[in-house]
């Protein structure tokens, strides 16, 4: 048997790592990007020089040798799913048993006039690090525009160069979608206080230059001179490729519960494949890196003979805002419903958002900025649909702060108890 994988991010390579544990059937992982796996978190730390790009590679070159995994650096320029074989763009053709996609995402464009200038780029793959670090030197004054995760990164990134960064967020409060008003507050305030000029409200209009960026023009009218302009306004499925294969598509690859496609032998993992029936509350299409894991882990289990369905469990997630760390377990919403209550605690750039059932007083999710907790925690609090109660209770046993750092736990318990 032989298996192909096209992409070798956290979700191709774990499934192939998976697979090579269960099975000794041949297997061959296709990238374009790189030839050998690495943390893409960790590009912005290149940049800033916390460590250097082949500190992002957690496994030894040798590895893929001694685990028999074949690495190819080539792209694929389409599918022929009807005879099995991979058309690549050197003109090779790469046959498979059975064929797994997980080419990831690609950044959004909106078709802007300039969004092709010299000067503009996102920070999603290799090639993005290599580009800001080589134009690097041209830039005073950059732009970011998207008020997400990647776009937080950027401008920290740029502003460690000492370069002045305006950040555009279309959203009227900082990551609406996500966030309540009074933690998008918070966090405007700690992004504000590390010098970046953040403007809510605003959309990108134009990008202006004849060769490289010159400025921009917001849908306000206002002209900001810059050299530099990163575009972080969301990802799409990396699918263009697959459009004439036969493969069911919409958003992205449509898969069913066990991220197997229309064709039999193909399978869809990670940020490009789209889930035709979600579980309550999550997101067909999921471009984070542990799903993608989890999903690499399931197919694994399923290509070796032991047939897996996908269960994403609880959503966790987390991230870092320039000093803040957040993380949200469970059903969070940016806003409550009726059949909600919610709880907000705020100190010292540090805060903490429980939601839970009025009715019944089940904890259903919370938010935490600046104050680390234990996944295992809340994983087991979900499964066994505790109460709010239970974990206000059990605060301590769910922190996981170092030794020294100050505790809250007590404050937030008491500022709480007087809400419910």
């Amino acid at each position: 048997m032989k298996v192909v994988i096209i992409g070798n991010g956290i979700a191709g390579i774990t499934a192939a790592i998976e697979l090579r544990k269960k099975s000794d059937c041949e297997i061959v992982v296709v990238s374009e990007e790189t030839e050998y796996f690495f943390s893409r978190t960790a590009l912005m730390y290149v940049f800033m020089g916390h460590m250097k790009f082949e500190h992002t590679q957690p496994y030894e070159k040798s590895f893929w040798q001694n685990q028999n995994i074949i690495l190819k650096k080539a792209k694929v320029k389409s599918i022929n799913a009807s005879q099995n074989f991979l058309n690549l763009e050197n003109g090779e053709k790469l046959s498979y048993d059975f064929l797994v996609i997980a080419s990831g995402s690609k950044p959004n464009k909106f078709n802007w006039p300039g969004q092709d200038l010299n000067g503009v780029s996102g920070l999603y793959h290799k090639s993005d690090l290599e580009y800001l670090e080589s134009y690097s030197s041209k830039i005073k004054h950059a732009v970011v525009v998207g008020g997400g995760l990647i776009g937080v990164e950027l401008a920290e990134m740029l502003k460690s160069r000492g370069k002045e960064v305006t950040f555009l967020v279309r959203e009227g409060s900082f990551w609406d979608i996500v966030m309540s008003e009074k933690e998008g507050r918070m966090l405007e305030k700690h992004i504000i206080s590390h010098g970046i000029n953040l403007k809510l409200n605003t959309e990108l209009k134009e990008i202006k230059g004849s060769s490289e960026v010159e400025g921009l023009i917001t849908n306000h009218g206002e002209m900001i001179d810059c050299q530099f302009v990163g575009l972080t306004v969301g990802v799409s499925p990396n699918i263009d490729f697959i459009k004439e294969s036969g493969i069911n598509i919409n958003r992205g690859i449509l898969v069913n519960d066990f991220l197997q496609t229309n064709i039999q032998n193909i399978f869809a993992i990670g940020d490009c494949a789209e889930i035709q029936n979600p579980q309550l509350g999550r997101r067909p299409i999921e471009a984070v890196w542990y799903t993608g894991k989890m999903m690499g882990e399931a197919l694994a289990k399923s290509l070796s003979g032991v047939k897996t369905q996908y269960n994403p469990g609880h959503w966790f997630n987390s991230a870092k805002f320039f000093d803040i760390e957040y993380q949200t377990y469970g059903n969070v919403p940016a806003k409550v419903n009726e059949s909600q209550v919610e709880l907000y605690w705020e100190k010292e750039n540090k805060a903490v958002r429980i939601v839970f059932e009025k009715a019944s007083k089940k904890f259903l999710g919370i938010n935490t900025f600046g104050i680390r907790m234990r996944h295992q925690f809340f994983e087991s609090v979900l499964n066994q649909n505790q109460s709010v109660d239970f974990v206000l209770k059990n605060l301590e046993k769910a922190n996981f702060d170092p030794e020294f750092y100050k505790k809250y736990e007590k404050e937030i318990r008491n500022e709480f108890l007087k809400s419910i």
